[in-house]
């Protein structure tokens, strides 16, 4: 399933690093993140290289509804509860922060960039709760938000509330300027190059990739879920799969960004092209690897459109993957406590455009001895430590129930016959569990053990990859990693 994003605005292919290179900053992960805080490093004359496994905004960022508001959902009701307002208020202005450098980014750059409002709706007269507490708490931190009986569309709601003039953007079109000003600073960037080693060296650290390695005094982890680290960060996080699709629709289309404030998630708004006006839908997200059926999610949100948008016909669908943090804060800051020399930036629950820029100030901003005031809201797993704890547990418990679930499943599953086409399964061969599938008429066998925690994979039906139910990894038939925090691909 490949993003509509990528048909709209072709990027240029870069080589991969060809042997061994020293720089003053490494950063991993050519999305958002990356590549904004490669920028900002870069003005600041820091020599910068850029490694990316496939292609610049290949995973989240690429994938994204590129929705660029400060009314997110109910995140902020979350964190104000979590938190209480004045942390919410700093999350605020970090967003706020994002939010302003990233437009000033798109007008520089000629990108268009359409001002609609925000929207949290109710999809019945039960989450209207949730819409009343989302209006509260955010007035209450300063934003002009409204409350809104009704609106003008053609799919059930029950009241919401909007914020105006916030954005919506291609997200592809952002990471190819951010990538073209980049080594036109004369950093580079090398895709094609999955960084799977580190080790650290007397006054900084060695990454060490498929293609070579490169030396830093300083590494910025930008994939998501950070690589290079076990149980600390992954365990603060749960891996959480959305899907999305582009359809043109015969009527109108709203013109604003809509959200429900419940499940299952119905994320809509418009796009613009030559052809006229697209309906980016998405939703039905679901914890990585814990359902039965990824098929099944994706049937239920194009079903759903098309009750809603008569005649609509698809033009694209495809999926992305995104990290909710227990403490309801991203967590910008060290991937191990107590070295500084790798920093990492995770956690932005669906909502990175605002996030990811702000994360990436943060991070340069450490780095050239300039940190935002309001950076304080990304140590938020610092922040309510006892609340944070339990909620861990709470997140941790399905981790475990995963792992020995996943191992006494493989107990008398012997070897079966070869799957049929775009079907996969894990039984046991001996004493290794095999995983089995079978894609474009090729049959696969690989190791059914995820190579970051050792968790028994599931087979995802949607997109035939294979898939850890434990922290969200996620590796393609013939075994090779699609996302981390797994650096390291199947064996056969």
């Amino acid at each position: 399933m490949t993003s509509f994003w990528f048909a709209g605005t072709p990027t240029p292919a870069r080589p991969p690093l060809a042997g061994d290179i020293e720089v003053d900053t490494v950063v991993i992960g050519a999305g958002i993140v990356g590549l904004t805080t490669a920028l900002l490093l870069a003005e600041q004359g820091r020599e910068v290289a850029v490694l990316e496994a496939r292609h610049i905004g290949a995973v989240t960022t690429g994938a994204s509804t590129a929705k660029i508001s400060l009314l997110q959902g109910t995140r902020a009701q979350a964190i104000a509860r979590r938190h209480g307002l004045r942390v919410l208020s700093q999350y605020v202005a970090a967003n706020q922060a994002g939010f302003d450098w990233l437009l000033d980014f798109c007008i520089d750059h000629e990108i268009a960039t359409q001002r609609v409002p925000a929207v949290t709706y109710a999809q019945n007269a039960e989450e209207f709760a949730a819409v009343r507490a989302e209006y509260e708490a955010t007035r209450a931190v300063g934003l002009p938000t409204q409350l809104i009986d009704e609106f003008d569309v053609p799919f059930p709601t029950h009241g919401g509330v909007r914020l105006r003039e916030q954005a919506q953007v291609d997200p592809v079109a952002v990471v190819t300027a951010l990538a073209a000003d980049l080594e036109a600073s004369g950093s580079r960037i090398f895709e094609s190059t999955r960084a799977q080693r580190l080790r650290r060296r007397d006054g900084g650290v060695v990454i060490g990739t498929d293609q070579g390695e490169v030396s830093a005094a300083n590494a910025i982890v930008a994939t998501g879920s950070p690589v290079f680290e076990r149980l600390g960060i992954a365990a603060q996080l749960t891996a959480q799969r959305s899907y999305l699709a582009a359809f043109q629709v015969p009527g109108p289309i709203p013109q604003e960004m809509f959200i429900s404030a419940g499940q299952p998630t119905r994320s809509l708004r418009w796009c613009p092209t030559e052809a006229g006006d697209v309906l980016l839908a998405g939703g039905s997200g679901h914890d990585v690897g814990r359902v039965d059926s990824e098929a099944d999610q994706v049937a239920e949100l194009l079903d759903w459109t098309s009750r809603w948008f008569p005649g609509a016909r698809l033009l694209d669908r495809w999926s992305a993957q995104d990290y909710h943090p227990i403490s309801e804060l991203p967590y910008v800051g060290a991937v191990q406590l107590g070295a500084d020399e790798v920093r990492c930036a995770t956690g932005f629950a669906k909502w990175g455009m605002t996030n990811g820029v702000a994360a990436a100030l943060v991070l340069a901003g450490r780095l050239t001895e300039r940190q935002p005031a309001w950076s304080r809201a990304y140590d938020g797993w610092r922040t309510g430590a006892v609340k944070t704890l339990v909620a861990g547990v709470q997140a941790n418990a399905p981790v475990a129930r995963h792992m020995s679930t996943g191992w006494l499943h493989l107990v008398g599953a012997g070897a079966g016959t070869t799957p049929a086409e775009g079907e996969g399964r894990v039984e046991r061969r001996g004493v290794h569990p095999t995983a089995l599938c079978t894609v474009a008429g090729e049959t696969h066998t690989v190791s059914a053990v995820c190579t970051h925690l050792r968790g028994i994979l599931n087979w995802n039906d949607a997109e035939k990859t294979w898939d850890c139910p434990l922290h969200g990894s996620r590796f393609a038939p013939n075994g090779a990693v699609l996302e981390g925090p797994a650096t390291a691909p199947l064996p056969d």
